[in-house]
This record gives C-alpha cells, structure tokens and sequence, in this order.
C-alpha cells in the first residue's frame, strides 16, 4: 500500500501566510516609527492611516517619504511592487479627507493628498529619484507609471 504524501503548505489560502508576513512587518515599523526611529532602508518613515475602500475599517501603512518643497508637505510614491497600486493608495483615494500621517514621536497629522500629474509629478520625480536612485530603477522595470502623491497638511 503506497503511502499518502502529506503537503508541507501552509493551510488556507493562497497567499494568505504572506499577507500575515506582510502585516507582521508593517506593524514592526510601526512600532519603530512611534518610538522616534523613521528610518528604513536608508529612508524617511511615517505611519499613513486610512480607511479601508470597502471595509471602512481602519489602516495603518509605514511609506517612505520625500521633503515636497511647495507646501511644507511630504511626497509617497504609490509603487506596489510595481504591477500594481498598492492597497494604501486605492485606500487613500477612496477616503482622502480621513487620512492622517504619524512622523517619527509625534502625533497624528490630518493631510489632504494629492495626485500630482504632468510637469508637478516630473519635477517630485526627479526630487524623488536623486534622493532614492533605487526607485527609479524600480520605475524603469514597470510598465505602469508610480503615482506620486503630496500630502499637504489640512
């Protein structure tokens, strides 16, 4: 009688353990970013709360930041691992007038976020591209366009 091979998968769905993994390490930085440490892979921090699209439930996002010159704002790219808009910013555009920031030991900011686009978005971008080279590369291998988005404080 032939033996029954067992699956060394984890059980549920697909992609479920790195959606764990991904929360796991989001509510790290978090915790870093309140104790006054914003630094992650050599960038700026901060904490984007949103609220979910559909659930309407609450969202805490660690997002690299770049200093946006014109407000006294912040600028985030949207890169989602490059195929697609990640989860933050389908949020962020669903609900903008309920996003708040955390910096580094401070408390909650309300912003208003805009999309930037045409001669503003290439201008952020070469901003965004000499301070952090390494998102260009990004850029340069999708074939969708980051979007950049500044948020100003309310």
């Amino acid at each position: 009688m032939a033996q029954q091979q067992t699956s060394r998968r984890r059980p549920g769905t697909p992609g479920a353990f790195s959606r764990w993994m991904q929360r796991t390490m989001n509510a790290r930085m978090n915790r870093k970013v309140r104790r006054g440490r914003g630094q992650m892979m050599g960038m700026d921090v901060l904490i984007l709360n949103t609220v979910g699209s559909r659930s309407g439930q609450p969202r805490e996002t660690p997002v690299a930041w770049f200093a946006d010159d014109a407000d006294g704002g912040r600028l985030i790219v949207a890169s989602g691992g490059g195929s697609r808009h990640p989860d933050w910013y389908v949020n962020l555009m669903a609900h903008p007038d309920r996003a708040t920031i955390e910096l580094p030991g401070r408390p909650p900011l309300p912003v208003a976020p805009h999309r930037l686009d045409g001669a503003d978005r290439e201008r952020a971008w070469e901003r965004i591209a000499a301070a952090q080279p390494r998102i260009a590369k990004y850029q340069s291998k999708s074939d969708r366009e980051y979007p950049v988005i500044r948020l100003s404080p309310r």
